[in-house]
């Protein structure tokens, strides 16, 4: 009995432990994704031990997150047969093997939450802290206010520790819109830690100075106000969130009016609001999307990654686009299929009151504007977006558990 006794507390404290040391390798995992100067960046490298390390340790992946697992890996075998069209590989194979690590991190990160709930928020709060971090950091940049802070910059414009301010601010839009839940329906505390992070991202955002940045910001927050009107029962809550967003409104109007007393932010912002040079003309984005489209019905396997811009002079600029050439039709298909397939699933639980629901709500919304502005940016290679992946499938998985736990239940009770 004596030995029992001081066994158990030991493997109590074991356990506890292990768990920490789990949750504190999954929030630095989140935090390391804010921070892609150089590449490979410390998340690529970090990331591969933790998910060799979580695999060897019997990392499980539940029924509910396979279609993310397999369109994932089809969508990268799309790549791999795109590969084979070239008759020099130059950087494809760094390219694809590039993809094939992002989707691991996304069945990782949906697999770890799938197993348990509370890692969810624990990622979350990772993701948050990296976008407040590099969101000051593009500030500082932006105004130079330390030696050396034009390297969070490129082209009069605020990037944090990215290498393009257009990845930089739709990084910054779950967070942003996290925060702005906890101020719509928190009580007036938790709001108010929450409001200094939400003026800093939405600076942050706007210093980018990237279009599809302010679209999908502005995007998330009119869809989440919508979506909290529509869920809550309550009329006084209704009324709360009407009012919270009027003020906002007015909040936005005024910093704008005092951000473009600025000069050099009101001639960025004149010149960021009209159609640019590549967007328009015959050798312009736009007519680049039309020529592609065309010419892909000439490529079922695709012509390889990264070579779209070495035969029409610039990037597809169109994630659609950039999913015939690069992954073939193949790649195509799994990919559109499982954008509709987690827009679709996560839409069926979304209005579901879960401990998870506030984190589903906003990573679901933010992943919707992510597949909006993928008609005029590239998004394969955004580290985020795959990330999303992760944590909407977890959260499906968690439902499917949930719905599994309770059916038990109920024929348990009418046994």
């Amino acid at each position: 009995m004596t030995d029992v006794a001081l066994t158990l507390p030991a493997v109590d404290r074991n356990r506890v432990l292990g768990g920490l040391l789990a949750a504190f390798a999954i929030w630095v995992g989140a935090f390391l994704s804010g921070f892609v100067i150089n590449e490979p960046a410390p998340y690529e490298l970090y990331m591969v031990g933790l998910v060799g390390i979580w695999v060897l340790c019997g990392l499980r992946f539940p029924a509910a997150i396979m279609p993310l697992l397999v369109l994932l890996i089809v969508f990268n075998i799309g790549g791999v047969i795109s590969m084979m069209t070239m008759t020099e590989w130059r950087d494809a194979p760094m390219y694809v093997a590039v993809g094939f690590f992002l989707a691991f991190t996304a069945i990782f990160f949906a697999a770890v939450i799938a197993a348990d709930g509370r890692r969810a928020e624990i990622i979350m709060n990772g993701y948050l802290t990296a976008a407040v971090l590099t969101g000051l950091l593009g500030i500082v940049g932006y105004f130079n206010l330390v030696p050396g802070a034009d390297l969070f910059t490129r082209y009069g414009r605020a990037m944090g520790a990215f290498q393009d301010p257009n990845v930089f601010a739709p990084f910054l839009a779950l967070p942003a819109i996290y925060c702005l839940h906890g101020v719509l329906t928190r009580s007036l505390e938790g709001a108010l830690w929450r409001l200094p992070m939400l003026i800093v991202l939405s600076f942050a955002i706007f210093l980018s100075f990237s279009r599809a940045g302010w679209g999908l910001f502005v995007l998330c927050a009119l869809l989440l106000t919508a979506f909290l009107l529509i869920a809550s029962p309550s009329h006084r809550f209704r009324l709360r969130i009407a009012a919270l967003a009027a003020t906002a409104f007015v909040a936005v109007v005024i910093a704008l009016l005092i951000a473009i007393q600025i000069e050099a932010v009101r001639e960025m912002l004149i010149e960021r609001a009209r159609l640019q040079d590549y967007d328009s003309g015959q050798s312009g984005r736009f007519a680049n999307h039309l020529i592609g489209y065309m010419k892909a019905t000439e490529h079922p396997f695709g012509i390889g990654p990264l070579e779209f811009g070495e035969r029409f002079g610039a990037d597809t600029h169109n994630i659609w686009l950039k999913a015939l050439f690069d992954y073939s039709w193949l790649g195509f298909a799994s990919y559109v299929t499982l954008v509709v397939w987690t827009l679709g699933a996560g839409l069926r639980i979304v209005f579901r009151d879960r401990p998870w629901q506030p984190i589903l709500v906003c990573a679901l919304i933010v992943f919707f504007g992510h597949a909006l502005i993928g008609n005029v940016i590239d998004t394969d290679r955004w580290r985020h977006l795959f990330l999303i992946f992760g944590v909407i499938w977890g959260c499906i998985a968690l439902e499917a558990r949930h719905q599994r736990e309770v059916g038990l239940t109920l024929r348990h009770a009418t046994a």
